[in-house]
């Protein structure tokens, strides 16, 4: 029937050039894994957030936690017998945690399709009831605030079946597999838990059972695997930082593991790869990308931050990845996709959003430091991939970053605005603040004891931003974070002289909720033979300035280099007229060095300058050349006391 209706719709689909590479692609996925081992770019089959914003789609709908916020989880244990051939889970989840404030029952989250068969705390059975999604339990005895309990939970049974589901069994080229992949709210659908955004435990330990035909992957540092009768294996993994439950994984299959490592400072880090037998050279003909990778953000962004573990990937069956904690589970080794995957490591993982109105913290993060790599690694593809970034951006005239309503999965997972429009806020960041206060202010924002393997929202990034920086950021977020829409510039351009440009700069708004977007504005200035980058803040609409460029222009490109949100920017070349009344502009003024002087409009081959005091003392003399009746230069006023000064012209 696929046959029969590929014949049919292909040699039309195939006329359309835009489709035919992510045909390719999907067909691969979908025919045969042994085609993995060809060389195919997939690199734009791959939409991330509308996969991502599918698969969530399910959890939204649901009660998303109903665990207690009265507890802090510490550790789980967790125990879990599975075979990838069979869809069940069967097994135990301990939980230890500290009380909040007094207690004597706690909640925690787990889908009612799975049965509780006991609950225990040492060898005393507690009682427990299952209200809607969850279990509440009676401790064997009240806990005081600031006390430690723990409970242990026996379950099993068939997680619900959710489409793009948090536990999945599939088959590989004829072989069983078996995974889970729980973000947003998944975890409860397969293990008990504290479902939220408002706790990690400070660590897990993973024990799996399974057939002994398999490997299993997880979580942390793989401990040991022990044979156990009836063709079963035990493997085990411990994890010892903090982790959120939607980042817990596992999964088995007849996978092959190989390891590769890299120098990060001091430590050579593991690089574990679980992949399909199938697709083994695919993966290790991919492994140095993403140790480039490895080296690139612990040098430019912060550590790496399981630095004394590992990092991971593990080969799966969904379109797209999912940044498990220390092990990245994607589907094929494409370039972009494991740099966004780990990056989520540092933004997603050690430091995670606080609520998924803020979800551009995770992914707007990770979609711009994928494209920092690439733009490392293939510098031609800068201007053209942000050229299309902002295109995407800027396709409708409004669209918020920030999140107002969390119970639409299609905008928490919008392409256009947490992925892209997060990314490029980062890169106007960048260039409002330069490269050196922006990644300051982010490596403080990661180790922040407060939010480093915890939860952040975006007032926390603005906070370490201006302290790094020394900027006032309140009108950038309001109005890119806060506000919709973007900006479209119009320079008028007028040739003076010589060497000076008079630049008018306006500005309209897509979108009513900003009437004006304060930022710099790179503006290039050519002509054959030289150019020249020159910025100006643009902090009110039909802004005025002066540049000397040392040349006469022909030509001005508003953002070259697509560093700003912004569209269908104009530029117009205006004939200088003069005023026909001699003149001296001196600005700033009161004056600050240098002090531009700026001549108009006078007679003459050249114009003599004096500099006197305020008691008539000659200070400083000077002979410029006029062009076109004008001249321009800038005097340092270093040597020079406060006061007042009369400047005097005369044309020779």
């Amino acid at each position: 029937l696929m046959n029969e209706l590929l014949k049919k719709i292909l040699p039309k689909l195939l006329l359309n050039p835009l489709l035919q590479m992510r045909i390719l692609c999907l067909l691969t996925l979908l025919f045969s894994t042994d085609i993995f081992a060809q060389s195919i770019d997939c690199k734009q089959s791959f939409n991330i957030p509308q996969i991502e914003g599918a698969r969530a789609a399910h959890f939204f709908n649901m009660a998303r936690t109903a665990a207690s916020e009265e507890i802090d989880v510490h550790y789980y244990n967790c125990e879990w017998q599975v075979d990838p051939a069979v869809r069940r889970i069967d097994g135990s989840v301990a939980v230890h945690f500290k009380a909040r404030q007094s207690l004597s029952t706690v909640i925690l989250d787990l889908v009612d399709d799975l049965v509780i068969d006991s609950v225990k705390r040492g060898n005393l059975h507690l009682s427990f009831s299952r209200p809607d999604s969850a279990v509440e339990i009676q401790l064997a005895s009240p806990l005081n605030a600031g006390g430690f309990d723990s409970v242990r939970i026996f379950y099993g049974g068939i997680p619900p079946a959710t489409g793009f589901g948090s536990f999945i069994q599939s088959s590989h080229n004829g072989t069983p597999v078996l995974w889970s992949l729980s973000e947003p709210y998944g975890s409860m659908d397969w293990w008990p838990c504290k479902n939220g955004l408002d706790d990690k435990a400070d660590s897990i330990d993973i024990t799996l059972i399974h057939p002994d035909l398999y490997k299993a992957s997880s979580n942390g540092m793989l401990q040991r695997e022990v044979s156990l009768p009836g063709n079963m294996m035990q493997t085990e993994w411990k994890h010892r930082y903090p982790i959120a439950s939607y980042l817990v994984a596992f999964a088995v299959t007849n996978y092959v593991v190989f390891e590769n490592s890299v120098q990060l400072g001091s430590v050579d880090l593991p690089m574990v790869t679980y992949c399909y037998p199938e697709s083994e050279s695919l993966f290790q003909n991919n492994v140095q990308p993403v140790l480039d990778q490895l080296k690139l953000f612990h040098d430019s962004i912060a550590p790496y931050p399981f630095i004394n573990e590992k990092y991971g990937h593990t080969q799966f069956g969904w379109g797209g990845g999912m940044e498990h904690q220390t092990n990245s589970f994607i589907v094929v080794p494409d370039e972009r996709l494991m740099a966004h995957e780990l990056a989520h490591q540092w933004f997603g993982d050690m430091v995670t959003t606080g609520s998924w109105s803020d979800i551009w913290l995770n992914e707007g993060f990770a979609t711009h430091f994928a494209a920092y790599y690439m733009e490392k690694a293939y510098p031609a593809s800068s201007i053209p991939n942000r050229r299309a970034v902002v295109s995407d951006i800027t396709s409708q005239p409004g669209g918020k970053l920030k999140v107002d309503d969390t119970t639409d999965v299609g905008r928490i997972f919008s392409g256009r605005l947490s992925y892209n429009k997060g990314s490029h806020v980062l890169y106007m960041l960048r260039f409002k603040l330069g490269d050196e206060a922006f990644f300051e202010g982010i490596k403080n924002y990661l180790n922040d004891p407060a939010l480093k393997y915890g939860f952040a929202r975006t007032p926390n990034l603005r906070a370490h931003l201006e302290a790094a920086s020394g900027q006032d950021l309140g009108t950038f977020f309001q109005q890119w974070y806060e506000g919709e829409g973007y900006p479209s510039y119009h320079v008028e351009w007028t040739p003076i002289g010589a060497s000076l440009v008079e630049i008018k700069l306006s500005q309209t708004t897509s979108h009513p909720s900003v009437s004006f977007f304060e930022m710099p504005v790179p503006l290039l200035f050519k002509n054959s033979f030289t150019e020249k980058l020159v910025r100006v803040d643009a902090v009110t609409n039909n802004q005025t300035f002066r540049v000397n460029l040392g040349f006469i222009p022909d030509t001005v490109i508003v953002d070259p280099e697509y560093w700003l949100i912004s569209r269908n920017n104009t530029s117009e070349k205006i004939p200088y007229a003069g005023t026909g009344i001699a003149g001296i502009d001196v600005y700033p003024n009161p004056a600050t060095a240098p002090v531009s002087i700026f001549l108009h409009d006078i007679s003459g081959e050249s114009v003599q300058l004096t500099l006197y005091n305020s008691v008539g003392q000659l200070i400083w003399k000077n002979t410029q050349p006029l062009a076109d009746s004008t001249a321009y230069f800038q005097f340092s006023m270093n040597n020079l006391a406060k006061g007042v000064y009369y400047l005097r012209a005369r044309s020779n």
